[in-house]
């Protein structure tokens, strides 16, 4: 049963994928920015709501009241494709997501994201990858925008983690903006790799906003890693059925 329901879900957002992406490729280029980002908004509020009823996967948030209404750095723990959907939804309309510029590539769903002021980056490109974050960053933050930071870089598992990047606190130094750190444990109810979606309650936590001002990039990197690594601990990294 749980993988037909991942099946149908899977089917049902890649129609969302393909509805959603065709619409900000076309008339975005002539609606601009602000349509873009509403439409894209749209398709992540859309797929909470698909997957609460097809899958029975739900959300629990603690610190909503955390989440930026305006400019601010906001950097998530990345366990699986679900946080990068569900932020979407829940975050205001106006995000630039830092990404891998692959994904670019992909057919509607990267058209969409050219249309949606992401900063695509060279993952390989070290210190040019830095500075393009920097300079792109602070010209989406000046325009109130929430700039979208994975600091591990790539998925990892649930109980794992990697070493937190510090391009994003760099950004934060030299702009002045706060950040807010995220924690959750998606990664056992959607896993990395394989279809199924497994029902229950995602646990996610919102940061109180960890000011940058005055600090240089490695201190703000350290209070966001030991801020989110420490709510991990709390969270259950298996899943109990």
């Amino acid at each position: 049963m749980i993988l037909l329901r991942s099946f149908i879900y899977f089917m049902l957002m890649s129609l969302t994928v393909i509805s959603h992406g065709l619409t900000i490729a076309i008339l975005g280029r002539f609606l601009g920015t602000d349509f873009s980002d509403r439409v894209a908004t749209h398709w992540g509020r859309l797929n909470i709501g698909l997957q609460r009823a097809v899958c029975g996967l739900h959300i629990h948030i603690k610190g909503a009241e955390h989440l930026p209404r305006g400019a601010a750095i906001l950097m998530t723990k990345h366990q699986s494709t679900w946080e990068t959907i569900a932020l979407r939804g829940l975050l205001a309309p106006h995000q630039s997501w830092v990404l891998k510029q692959e994904l670019l590539k992909i057919p509607f769903f990267g058209w969409a994201l050219g249309s949606c002021r992401a900063i695509p980056i060279d993952r390989k490109a070290g210190r040019k990858a830095v500075l393009q974050v920097v300079k792109e960053g602070k010209l989406a933050l000046n325009d109130g925008r929430i700039v979208v930071i994975f600091p591990e870089g790539t998925r990892t598992a649930p109980g794992e983690r990697r070493r937190y990047s510090i391009g994003g606190a760099i950004l934060a130094e030299k702009s002045g903006y706060p950040v807010v750190p995220v924690a959750h444990n998606a990664g056992i109810y959607w896993k990395r790799r394989g279809i199924k979606k497994y029902p229950g309650t995602i646990d996610m936590r919102i940061g109180s906003p960890i000011s940058s001002t005055d600090k240089k990039a490695k201190k703000i990197i350290a209070e966001v890693e030991n801020w989110i690594e420490g709510e991990m601990k709390k969270l259950p990294s298996q899943l109990h059925q």
